[in-house]
């Protein structure tokens, strides 16, 4: 778990829950199929996983 993930967001959060819509902006998330890298730890792992059907992870 030392590498990075890359993380890109593929469903709009409008309609979801306002919790979520919170995690995805901390991610770095703002647009629609835009890409962040992140490490790989357990607090971005925990929140990729909250949001799991609004983004798409690839290990790198």
């Amino acid at each position: 778990m030392a590498g990075k993930l890359k993380i890109e967001l593929v469903k709009s959060p409008i309609g979801a829950v306002p919790k979520h819509k919170k995690t995805v902006e901390a991610l770095g998330l703002t647009k629609m199929h835009k890409v962040v890298e992140l490490p790989d730890n357990e607090a971005v792992r925990g929140m990729i996983w909250h949001v799991k059907h609004l983004v798409k992870v690839e290990e790198i």
